[in-house]
């Protein structure tokens, strides 16, 4: 049979997005819709003809709800088959009719669990029993059954209805009952996850957080032109209802299209920025901030950033805290720059207006919103990040939070002042999204020299010194890991930098602490490394 003819369609959305446009589709099709509780009232106050699912099971929906669709009626006439005889004769005989198309979208309990508030009990009801039933029902039965599980397929079901006249192509019911089973699988996976960590106890388990077997539920958002390198395949996925503000979530208001290089960098500019409490801007190169500032005003916070390594900063992606106001996008249109990408909460029509005609690069440039980015932070508090390996992946907790200022202690004769204080503060937050080894120098709360992913710690000190040259002389140096050597305090301090921090913990830190003196040079010990490899 290569098409199936549509005469019933039981409909039962939590999500209504476009489901009034979808019903009258399947109205002017001929489709009869049966429907429950707040579907049903929302189609019939549209003015949709539909039969409320008590009227045909002749059964009422009970327990606030959590019977409705439970009924023999109704899956008898989802699940028989219409080419075996004896099914056809069971349901007309039990006065049951086919039901032809099942248009179901669960309750959102990835959404709800998401919340940090959630109370077990809230959860608990957001696990939906009637609708995977009927949606599995459906997707077994496909050969006969539609099964519509997401808004974003309303359109091509009603495409191929009108075409085919009221039937739809054994081709979509095929791809609709695969998404069908995608969507319970998830779901399921969901509900098993949140429940084992709630219920799981760490004294008698494995960290929660780090379970025994792991799934992960993604949804392809693009595919990309290419990977890292043109001979690469890529694509972006998401994770469905993450709630905080976040670059998967981001929309892209102007632009071409998004590449694999840019989405990596977004990330990393985003995480930067985010850490700051005043107003902050960063400059991306190859996955390493270049240039890293705060200020006042966002326009100067910019102009210190870009100011860190300009040479770097050609073809950069850039990243603010605040919304970019005009000043700002101004400044940064200004001759001989070429930008790729810029994240931020937000951006003003002003400033939108001058990144998309002053520049010559305004038709290229991408730019993306995130909104509020202090909204939901506590669950991002608890986040774990995941990195893959041949033929497996490693996960942990996301370095957050608290990262060891608080701890600090002065090791050296000397104290560092206060302007040293809020450079120190603000050099060792950047060094830890600089790919390991990293050292950072910074003045007035601006990097002015940073080395990256060397694989000696001396190496990352003498290129940071080098790109900082003059502006060396008064730093401060942040690194990333303890000092093996003396020899990085050495070479530090003969270019100029004041003070250092560092987690400290070498079997060797005597010998910095004592070159320190011997420079007078201070430093500060956090405690707490930041390798990023």
């Amino acid at each position: 049979m290569d098409r199936a003819p549509m005469r019933r369609a039981l409909v039962s959305v939590s999500d209504k997005s476009g489901i009034v446009e979808f019903a009258r589709a399947l109205t002017r099709c001929g489709v009869e819709i049966l429907s429950t509780g707040g579907t049903h009232r929302t189609l019939a106050d549209a003015g949709i003809s539909v039969v409320e699912i008590s009227a045909y099971t002749g059964f009422p929906e009970i327990l606030d709800g959590r019977v409705k669709t439970l009924h023999p009626k109704v899956h008898g006439g989802i699940l028989h088959r219409r080419d075996v005889a004896e099914h056809v004769r069971a349901v007309a005989e039990h006065g049951i009719q086919p039901i032809d198309m099942v248009v179901v979208n669960l309750y959102p309990f990835e959404e709800t669990v998401f919340r940090s508030d959630v109370e077990l009990e809230e959860a608990v009801e957001q696990i939906d029993v009637g609708g995977p039933s009927m949606v599995r029902a459906a997707a077994k039965n496909h050969a006969h059954v539609a099964v519509v599980t997401d808004p974003g397929q309303y359109a091509r079901v009603a495409a191929d209805l009108e075409t085919g006249g009221g039937t739809l192509s054994s081709s979509l019911l095929k791809e609709l009952a695969a998404a069908a089973f995608q969507r319970t699988a998830s779901y399921d996976r969901a509900i098993a996850d949140y429940l084992s960590r709630r219920f799981v106890a760490p004294a008698t388990a494995d960290d929660p957080d780090l379970p025994e077997r792991l799934s992960l539920e993604y949804e392809r958002a693009a595919v990309l032109r290419y990977g890292e390198n043109p001979h690469q395949k890529g694509a972006c996925y998401v994770a469905r209802g993450y709630p905080a503000a976040c670059l998967a979530t981001a929309r892209q208001i102007h632009g071409k299209e998004l590449s694999y290089n840019n989405l990596l960098d977004l990330d990393s500019a985003l995480a930067v920025v985010r850490e700051f409490r005043r107003p902050g801007a960063v400059v991306i190169k190859h996955n390493n901030p270049c240039g890293a500032a705060v200020a006042d005003q966002l326009v100067d916070a910019f102009a210190k950033a870009y100011a860190g390594d300009p040479l770097s900063a050609f073809g950069s992606v850039l990243g603010f805290n605040r919304p970019v106001d005009e000043a700002t996008a101004l400044a940064l249109t200004e001759p001989d720059r070429f930008v790729e990408a810029i994240i931020a909460p937000s951006f003003t029509p002003a400033a939108v207006q001058a990144l998309t005609t002053r520049p010559t690069w305004k038709a290229s440039v991408r730019l993306l919103e995130v909104g509020d980015l202090g909204a939901h932070e506590e669950f991002r508090r608890g986040a774990m990040v995941m990195r893959p390996i041949e033929g497996g992946l490693l996960r942990q907790s996301a370095d957050l939070g608290e990262n060891g200022w608080a701890e600090r202690r002065v090791v050296t004769r000397r104290t560092p002042t206060e302007r040293e204080l809020r450079d120190l503060e603000f050099a060792w937050i950047l060094v830890k999204h600089v790919r390991s080894n990293a050292i950072v120098l910074a003045v007035n709360e601006a990097a002015v020299g940073v080395g990256a992913g060397q694989m000696s710690r001396v190496d990352a000190v003498e290129i940071a010194a080098r790109k900082a040259g003059e502006r060396a002389k008064g730093a401060v140096l942040a690194s990333d890991a303890f000092f093996p050597f003396r020899d990085n305090v050495d070479l530090a301090a003969a270019v100029g930098v004041s003070a250092v921090v560092q987690p400290g913990g070498s079997k060797r830190d005597q010998d910095s602490i004592d070159a320190c003196n011997e420079h007078n040079v201070a430093m500060l010990f956090t405690g707490k490394r930041h390798f990023k490899h």
